[in-house]
């Protein structure tokens, strides 16, 4: 009786339930604390790839006072598993303009940085300027680094260096006019927008980051306004001496298709990879492009692209570009008076002629011609170093029509037809003042001394630096000039 009270006494079963149960619950406990306590898996394969916030970071406080900002970055781990980032650097070092601090810890390198799977870290980035400094770059830059089991990213750095207008990835609508007061700085592009207009004046300088683009927007216009004493002048962004005569350093002026009544006086275009790019006709009866007066040079590619345009060039100067000084492609119409082209590219050897003249081109294994309506060059110089250079890469599937008139030009052409060459000297050397240095002016046994006609002078009666051309006007855009 008393064992079988014993195992049916419900007083006598319950503290044992209970501390079989109790005890379960304490190894549920255990069990899940040791599970939370053991970390993910560490990722070690060379394929994991952070994100970012951005892709550049960008301080665009125009430093005039404090010379300093502050920004952040998020660095985001996609991956379920945790990483371990090996490295993280300002690529810069010690000499860096800029310093940073990851998740608490300074300094221009970072090491064994954790990123817990799907979590992310804040990086903040400083940059120390001294507004005052005229040295300092107009854009300083930098990259922060990071590795992570062998495989290298990096997150850009860029800020304004001095007090400068700025404009990065702007698309300026309405009516804008730039002032001489400050340089302009363009970072990647800006676009003047449809039914817009740009007038920069005398005077201003105007610098481009590399390949960066100004470009105008059908139906937009640009109004270059500089003088012969304040030219407008474009350049690459790099001031230091090294850079001053290096082409390639910035993108074009591009007047896209569609755009109009574009005119650009009193310029200097330097160091890019095209000085202007014009496509196609707008909808206007002026052209597409009025140039004059203006120095294009060191051009990578072209001095001048156009294409299926309209387009007036005067008293201007075409130099050393590593392609082409002018080619003018896919139809078009073009007038050309008192030009120098002359072509002494020194970064390279150049293949092509400088002077091309074109009326199609090839889509899809098929010609597609276009009218070159009419080409005319009146009081030019088309010189290089190459034998050829002239090139006419014609279609007789539509117009190709042309005339030198009073042209000194360097080609192995046949040029004696009498309709389209008139009055003109083949071969024979200009005779320039010291080409390779960039001095286009005639020395005095120049065989393109007085052998301008006074007809096409008579509406551009001054050279390109205010010398009087007539009565007896000379071939290209420097008229000879006495030494005293």
């Amino acid at each position: 009786m008393y064992s079988s009270a014993y195992h049916t006494n419900p007083y006598f079963c319950t503290p044992m339930s209970r501390i079989l149960h109790t005890s379960f619950i304490h190894l549920m406990l255990l069990l899940l604390l040791a599970t939370g306590c053991r970390k993910e898996k560490l990722y070690e394969e060379g394929d994991v790839q952070l994100r970012f916030s951005v892709d550049t970071l960008s301080f665009d406080t125009v430093f005039t006072s404090v010379g300093s900002a502050t920004q952040w970055l998020k660095v985001y781990n996609p991956s379920n598993n945790r990483i371990n980032i090996q490295r993280i650097e300002i690529a810069g070092g010690s000499q860096s303009r800029y310093v940073m601090n990851v998740d608490g810890v300074p300094g221009p390198v970072v090491e064994d940085v954790e990123i817990a799977g799907k979590d992310s870290l804040f990086i903040f980035v400083r940059v120390n300027i001294d507004p005052n400094q005229q040295n300092t770059p107009l854009i300083v830059e930098d990259v922060v680094r990071f590795n992570t089991n062998g495989n290298q990213q990096q997150v850009q750095l860029v800020a304004w260096g001095q007090d400068a207008y700025f404009y990065r990835k702007a698309v300026l609508q309405g009516d804008w006019i730039w002032e001489n007061d400050k340089p302009h700085v363009i970072y990647d592009w800006i676009i003047v927008d449809s039914a817009s207009s740009l007038t920069i004046k005398e005077g201003t300088q105007v610098y481009l980051h590399a390949y960066s683009v100004l470009a105008v927007n059908v139906a937009g216009t640009l109004i270059v306004s500089g003088s012969i004493d304040e030219p407008v002048h474009f350049q690459g962004d790099r001031l230091e001496a090294a850079y001053q005569d290096v082409p390639g350093q910035w993108g074009r002026i591009w007047l896209s298709p569609g755009s109009v009544n574009n005119v650009i006086d009193y310029a200097i275009i330097e160091n890019g990879q095209v000085g202007i790019q014009a496509d196609t006709m707008g909808n206007s009866p002026n052209p597409t492009l009025l140039l004059r007066n203006s120095i294009i040079r060191n051009m990578s590619v072209a001095g001048l692209l156009l294409q299926g345009s309209k387009a007036e060039v005067s008293n201007s100067l075409i130099t050393d570009c590593g392609e082409f000084a002018v080619l003018l492609n896919i139809g078009g119409e073009y007038d050309f008076r008192h030009c120098t082209i002359g072509n002494y590219y020194n970064f390279g050897v150049r293949q092509t002629p400088s002077l091309v003249l074109n009326n199609y081109y090839l889509f899809e294994g098929d010609t597609i011609a276009r009218d070159l309506g009419d080409v005319y060059f009146g009081n030019c110089i088309i010189w290089g170093r190459n034998q050829e250079e002239m090139l006419f890469d014609r279609t007789p599937r539509a117009a190709f029509n042309y005339v030198f008139d009073h042209c000194l030009f360097r080609t192995e052409m046949p040029a004696n037809d009498p309709a389209s060459f008139l009055n003109c000297m083949k071969n024979q050397d200009p005779l320039f003042v010291d080409p390779n240095e960039g001095d286009f002016r005639l020395s005095l046994a120049s065989p393109a001394i007085d052998a301008g006609s006074s007809a096409i002078a008579s509406g551009i009666p001054v050279d390109l630096f205010g010398n009087s051309r007539l009565p007896d006007p000379d071939l290209g855009a420097i008229e000879y000039q006495e030494e005293d």
